[in-house]
């Protein structure tokens, strides 16, 4: 029987990351999975997906080129390259994670694992089966795409994200049901490549978690690019017919059908507990996730779970950076905690959103006295220079001590940006530290900086 100080079960980017950590500790490392490393996010998530939007910005720049005093004429779109191009770099990542389990002297053990004790581990693979010893065991399995009664794919005409990135042929009707970061990305995508798209939303406001302005601007913003939105609208069944889907919903108690060539459902994600051992150890688990504590330990001290499979937020970075806390906690060291209130959220559509920490309307129910700042980027002199004004940034500060609660940007670079202010709330920066750092001019992030100021009436360029 192989034995290891610590066995990873999953090699997304929480449990590759953990493996690696692990190694760098002086652990002797196993990392178990079935699928290629990287997981969901690098071979069917973030990654791929941010290539494919990459590609839809650059059509979206040649299309309007003129405005740019440059001429192109007719333009083709060979989508399959399309496609290709995001496959290679999903396949070139992949490659590059399973060097770096080589280079830590990582054992790599391909196949399905469940637990059968607290320090053994059953893998299958080709009907032969192998147990493991280990010291300690993260569980890092990852999430897949939750589906509902009356809402199941079949992968052909009712799709997950996964198919969507693969379609061969472009859609000429898409209905995409749920307007979360998946929802709302694909619907800037399919759409930028002409394809007629419904955006179905069941809450009042698409992006629902986001600030309330951030979901409006991003609503008017589809809107005008020829998005269909309907918000507060319920999907209670989709019906497959022969060479299309048929969406039937409600608003208001009034019934409406909607007929497209495919559904794509992006109504979340469900942990994958099934089938690892959960039960046999009498692992907990509540609400279809597991059961941690602030170091991810499970209720079983030597079981870590960390990423999607410990519930939300369903988030890589957060799943990596759990990953640390757990390897290290697991070897005595004394990590700090995550704080969940640090966490950046970012959706990758144009224009794209980046936020972190409470929403004005969350600050004041949470008994807060806020003052609020504001700089729209049709006033930012780089955005008009680069053509992209549409959106703002949005700071949510404490009016007493100017303590800064929250942070919203939608515009271009948004993902970008947010990381500045998730930096500033960690090194517990005022609202007179961010309006008072200088920064560069031109720049998109001036405008955090007038927003800083425009939160205490000193705002300069608006």
């Amino acid at each position: 029987m192989r034995t290891f100080d610590l066995a990873v079960l999953g090699g997304g980017p929480g449990g590759y990351i953990s493996a690696i950590r692990g190694a760098q500790i002086g652990e002797k490392v196993c990392i178990i999975d079935k699928d290629k490393l990287g997981g969901v996010c690098l071979n069917w998530g973030c990654i791929p997906t941010k290539s494919l939007l990459k590609n839809a910005e650059v059509y979206h720049t040649i299309k309007n080129s003129d405005s740019y005093g440059i001429n192109v004429g007719e333009i083709t779109v060979d989508y399959k390259k399309n496609i290709k191009r995001s496959r290679d770099v999903a396949n070139r990542l992949s490659k590059g994670i399973e060097f770096l389990i080589k280079k830590n002297k990582i054992t790599h053990i391909i196949g399905t694992g469940k637990l059968t004790s607290n320090n053994t581990i059953e893998i299958v693979k080709d009907g032969e089966t192998e147990t493991i010893k280990v010291k300690n065991i993260i569980l890092a399995t990852g999430a897949r795409p939750r589906s509902f009664p009356g809402l199941e794919y079949d992968g052909k005409r009712v799709i997950s994200s996964k198919e969507a990135m693969v379609l061969e042929n472009l859609p000429k009707k898409m209905i995409i049901i749920g307007s979360g970061a998946i929802g709302c990305e694909f619907a800037f995508y399919f759409n930028e490549f002409g394809t007629e798209v419904h955006l179905i939303e069941a809450q009042e406001n698409i992006l629902p978690i986001e600030d309330i302005d951030v979901g409006k601007e991003l609503k008017n913003s589809f809107e005008s690019n020829g998005i269909t939105v309907s918000t507060g609208t319920e999907v209670s069944k989709i019906e497959n017919m022969k060479t299309k889907v048929k969406v039937f919903t409600k608003k208001e108690g009034i019934g409406k059908n909607y007929q497209a060539d495919i559904a794509l459902l992006a109504i979340g994600v469900k942990g994958n507990i099934e089938n690892i051992g959960l039960e046999d150890l009498n692992i907990k688990t509540n609400a279809g996730a597991i059961e941690i504590n602030e170091f991810n330990q499970t209720n079983i001290p030597n079981i870590y779970a960390i990423g999607d499979v410990s519930g939300a937020p369903w988030l890589a970075h957060i799943a990596s950076a759990q990953g640390h806390v757990a390897v290290e906690h697991s070897v005595g060291y004394k990590p700090k905690p995550i704080d969940y209130n640090y966490i950046p959220s970012c959706t990758y559509c144009q224009p794209q959103i980046g936020s972190f920490g409470y929403t004005e309307s969350d600050a004041i129910d949470a008994g807060y006295d806020v003052k609020i700042g504001k700089f729209s980027f049709n006033a930012s002199g780089k955005a008009m220079a680069t053509g992209e004004t549409i959106g703002f940034v949005k700071l949510v500060f404490d009016a007493k001590y100017g303590e800064l609660l929250g942070a919203h940007i939608i515009g271009s670079e948004a993902t970008e940006l947010i990381a500045e202010l998730c930096i500033a709330k960690a090194l517990e920066t005022t609202w007179e530290d961010i309006a008072m750092t200088v920064h560069a001019h031109p720049t998109l992030s001036e405008a955090i900086m007038e927003a800083a100021l425009d939160a205490f009436g000193k705002a300069i360029h608006q």
